[in-house]
């Protein structure tokens, strides 16, 4: 894999160099006056550079390309190429990383903007720098607007892919969804920011370099905010990481059950049709499921390997509460509360805490409920193999309208990824541990069906 990596970043360093190289053979010549424009919006950049922000997969994210691609439409010749080449280069000496990723971050920055010059030159662009002083923004937009922001789109979706495909190569992943993992938190940002760049690129040629560095001020401030915005959403997302973690620890069954219930439910929200924002928020509801379970009443209740008394059982019912109640105490998961709670209910309203059925148990929930039961189904047990696939539907089925949302039953088992499910992988073992049945109660019982905990 570290070959590839090798074999991948000289790739993108001959592209940047053949990129640069016809830009300088397409371009016009390059002026003094230009090569100043092109140095001092450069310089404006690497205080973007230096408020940069970690992305996911350690990908590294700034608003250096927005003088970055001013100068691109400004000075678009081999001085702008050379001067974002040479800036990146002195970042990355001054950094920490590795040599081959400075190199891929040097080559990157240059084929981006030697991607907005020729794309910008190609549907007709001219160097903004050459206008008019006090041209008339609606005036130079109506001439330059179209080949700029498609530069500009086209360039972020070349560097992004540049990035994301090596980070894919390097931890093994799929490059589609490394792309989402780390595209997503900031191409809206990105999207929005095109027409500021040129609004950007345009001040500076009407009114020079000083009403541009004051307009950057503010731009530096708003991305500020994203970024701590954006930082949260990544706290966020390592505290339920540490939570998992922290259950997982105590408790050997759970090792990979709540990871597992999360993929399941996220294949399920899948085959009935959820919009991916609504998918995304599931399997993080999925993920902290039993959480509840962290709490140290529960600790001996697992561990136990003979069947569960009437007493334990009734403790191990409070675990979707506990955790809803722990899930509450964090702002940004509240919208999960209603998950966890009710993801041991069972539609016909035989299940716990509440005992409520039908459509007034929480979507999430009720998707939960099959990936839990999924997950338990296709465990290795002491006591028995994991289930197969025919096994598995034909519970489904029998279990239909008690336990089961009907209508996600029938989308599930027809959908074409519900083979998906089931996908080679070794067996999951589960240590020998207490049964989740009760001995005797009067109180309602564990309905029919073989069920996650």
């Amino acid at each position: 894999m570290r070959t590839q990596v090798k074999v991948y970043v000289g790739s993108v360093v001959a592209i940047a160099l053949l990129l640069s190289g016809v830009v300088v053979r397409t371009a016009s010549t390059a002026t003094t006056s230009q090569a100043v424009d092109a140095v001092i919006l450069c310089v404006l950049a690497i205080a973007g550079e230096l408020l940069a922000y970690s992305a996911p997969r350690r990908a590294i994210g700034s608003i250096g390309y927005i003088p970055y691609f001013a100068a691109a439409i400004l000075v678009p010749n081999w001085l702008s190429i050379a001067t974002v080449t040479l800036i990146r280069a002195t970042l990355e000496a001054g950094s920490q990383r590795e040599g081959i990723k400075r190199t891929l971050n040097i080559a990157s920055h240059a084929m981006m903007q030697s991607v907005v010059i020729l794309v910008y030159l190609g549907l007709g662009g001219k160097p903004l720098a050459a206008t008019p002083a006090h041209s008339s923004l609606a005036l130079i937009a109506r001439e330059f607007g179209t080949p700029a922001l498609t530069a500009f789109v086209a360039a972020l979706f070349v560097n992004n892919l540049t990035i994301v495909t090596a980070i894919a190569l390097s931890s093994g992943r799929k490059v589609l969804s490394t792309w989402i993992e780390v595209v997503r938190a900031t191409v809206v940002f990105d999207l929005i920011t095109s027409p500021l760049i040129f609004v950007f690129a345009w001040v500076y040629a009407a009114f020079g370099s000083f009403a541009a560095a004051a307009m950057w001020v503010p731009i530096l401030g708003l991305r500020q905010v994203y970024r701590v915005n954006l930082e949260l959403e990544h706290t966020n997302e390592e505290l339920l990481e540490l939570m998992v973690k922290s259950l997982e620890a105590r408790d050997p069954y759970t090792s990979g059950h709540s990871r597992r219930v999360q993929h399941y439910s996220m294949i399920i929200g899948r085959a009935i049709g959820l919009r991916d924002r609504q998918v995304e928020q599931i399997g993080r509801a999925a993920l902290l499921h039993d959480v509840g379970k962290i709490y140290e009443k529960y600790a001996p209740v697992l561990a136990k390997e003979d069947k569960l008394t009437q007493a334990e059982w009734a403790i191990i019912q409070d675990h979707p509460v506990d955790g809803a109640n722990l899930v509450a105490t964090m702002s940004r998961l509240r919208d999960m509360v209603p998950a966890v709670r009710h993801h041991h209910e069972n539609w016909d309203g035989t299940g716990y805490p509440d005992g409520v059925a039908g459509e007034l148990i929480p979507l999430a929930a009720r998707i939960i409920r099959f990936a839990d039961t999924i997950d338990a189904m296709t465990s290795q047990r002491p006591y028995r193999a994991p289930m197969t696939e025919h096994d598995v539907r034909a519970e489904l089925v029998k279990c239909r309208g008690s336990q089961f949302d009907p209508m996600i039953t029938d989308r599930l088992l027809s959908s074409p990824l519900w083979s998906t499910l089931f996908a080679p992988s070794a067996p999951v073992s589960v240590p020998r541990r207490a049964s989740l049945a009760v001995v005797s109660s009067g109180r309602r019982a564990n309905p029919a069906g073989v069920r996650g905990a």
